[in-house]
């Protein structure tokens, strides 16, 4: 059945900086599984096909003029990926690239900035506004480095577990065995008792917490 949701098209409310860099808001949705397992046994990240590719991508795209970052993140992930859900507001960094495909696909100049935020994902659409040009795969999180396309995106997986986790995380390290396609090896000492609620996530005051429901 086709989604009754509309992607929206075009580039007239399209953000830009003040280096014409065009902006860009994106998400690492993510879900944990029942069972009594580590964090990093039980957490899995959604990520999304596109044409012509066997790599896949976490979902992103331009941030317009009539919307927050936030709003822009959320509605990115639900055209792109059929998923809503809670967004924590604390960026998980900022990333200049490149659009491989077509450089005219952002600013003048070719580059895009984007900032990746993470989203505990509560629903899950049946039919989406782009099902037509992105699948969907949920994927353990520890799998996800080697399947991501840039190395943006296993930084941003960096950032997404240490916050989730509470401790500085760098998998990104490990580049043999994210180029290879093996099973990355996770801190020993995080069980699922450091995380007992995992309610996205436990941020240090009121005004840090920000957390917005899309």
């Amino acid at each position: 059945m086709a989604s009754s949701l509309l992607a929206r098209k075009g580039r007239h409310r399209q953000r830009y900086d003040h280096e014409n860099y065009r902006l860009v808001a994106g998400c690492i949705p993510y879900k944990l599984k029942e069972g009594t397992g580590s964090l990093f046994d039980r957490l899995e990240v959604l990520m999304i096909s596109t044409p012509n590719r066997s790599d896949l991508v976490f979902p992103k795209g331009g941030w317009e003029n009539d919307e927050t970052i936030y709003e822009a993140a959320c509605r990115e992930v639900l055209e792109e990926a059929g998923v809503k859900g809670i967004i924590n507001k604390r960026s998980l960094g900022e990333w200049v690239f490149r659009s491989k495909s077509s450089e005219m696909n952002c600013s003048p100049t070719g580059a895009c900035k984007g900032q990746v935020f993470a989203l505990e994902v509560t629903e899950v659409l049946d039919s989406w506004a782009e099902q037509s040009s992105h699948t969907r795969r949920w994927v353990p999180v520890m799998n996800a480095y080697s399947l991501c396309r840039y190395d943006w995106m296993r930084e941003a997986l960096d950032s997404f577990l240490s916050l989730v986790s509470g401790q500085k995380i760098s998998i990104i390290a490990d580049v043999t065995a994210a180029a290879t396609n093996q099973d990355l090896t996770p801190p020993q000492d995080i069980t699922s008792t450091d995380i007992s609620s995992m309610c996205m996530i436990q941020l240090p005051t009121s005004t840090e917490r920000a957390i917005a429901l899309c």
